[in-house]
């Protein structure tokens, strides 16, 4: 008998279309779920791909998208909240609803996105949801997967493409003096990771921590994208104070294009704790972000 499609909630997203596309090339079913689902850039004729509109804040659709299926991801995010979405509704109550669906439907295999750092203490309101999601959906999906990526990078991303913008600035503001650690993780590797966790060999961990091979300091990664980009510009550390003042005036620019949570979440170390499941566990060979740099970013002269 074929095994039903994986449904990927969240599926036309960053993370999202690169775990479908993972699936399709390991001979998966997917089914892409979204308010607005499209075929990705990647598809051919012929690829195991199907569409549905979903939206995991309404019960009725989600029916639909999980009819048939043998596995679910769901990698619904949401960084900015909005009059129409909030932390609490996505990453909590709508985590809950597709998990406690899921389960009803006999669906035994379940994989919760969420990110490194997740804590109920946090003075971030978007890290505490993540972390009441967590428990929100190991209430409902005992057996559930949790995946906590560090912050992606990869061709077309918002990451590597936000600081490249940066880097045009005659000088380059930093959070501090530069020195939070972070592990970026390149998108097909986490993608490639999710795609064996919803599969029936998939290990007995419940609990992943996925960062890359690099600890870089945010100083550090900005100096080498600056010189794989052949630029020459001064880095100024500025107190997180300021940064808080920037991103309460921020509120009122249109995108949002600074958060206090962000300004939150630059404050602290963002990898992976050893002592829980990493890419070790799945034997994936993992992209640097320093050779990864040529495939992301294109190289400039100014």
């Amino acid at each position: 008998m074929r095994e039903g499609p994986v449904t990927v909630f969240g599926g036309t997203g960053f993370l999202g279309d690169a775990i479908a596309r993972e699936l399709v090339e390991a001979g998966r079913g997917v089914r892409i779920a979204a308010r607005h689902p499209a075929l990705p850039a990647w598809f051919e004729d012929g690829d195991p791909v199907e569409l549905v509109t979903a939206d995991i804040r309404d019960e009725e659709s989600l029916a639909a998208a999980l009819e048939g299926a043998s596995a679910v991801v769901n990698a619904v995010s949401l960084y900015v909240e909005t009059r129409d979405a909030s932390f609490e509704a996505i990453h909590v109550t709508g985590a809950w609803r597709l998990a406690s669906k899921a389960r009803a439907a006999g669906i035994d295999r379940l994989v919760q996105v969420s990110g490194i750092g997740t804590r109920h203490d946090s003075a971030s309101a978007y890290v505490r949801a993540r972390a009441r999601g967590e428990d929100a959906v190991l209430d409902a999906f005992p057996k559930a997967i949790i995946v906590r990526p560090s912050v992606l990078f990869g061709p077309g991303d918002a990451f590597l493409t936000g600081l490249e913008g940066l880097t045009r600035l005659p000088l380059i503001p930093l959070f501090g003096r530069g020195t939070t650690r972070l592990q970026p993780v390149h998108v097909v590797d986490v993608a490639r990771a999710i795609a064996v966790l919803a599969g029936r060999s998939a290990p007995g961990r419940r609990l992943f921590e996925l960062g890359g091979p690099d600890v870089l300091s945010y100083r550090e990664i900005l100096e080498t994208l600056l010189a794989h980009l052949r630029r020459e510009r001064p880095l100024v550390p500025v107190p997180f104070l300021a940064w808080r003042l920037v991103a309460a005036l921020a509120v009122w620019l249109p995108g949002q294009p600074l958060t206090r949570d962000q300004v939150i979440l630059m404050q602290t170390d963002n990898i992976a704790d050893v002592n829980v499941g990493g890419f070790r566990y799945l034997d994936i060979m993992t992209h640097s972000l320093r050779e990864s740099l040529p495939a992301c970013l294109p190289p400039h002269d100014t």
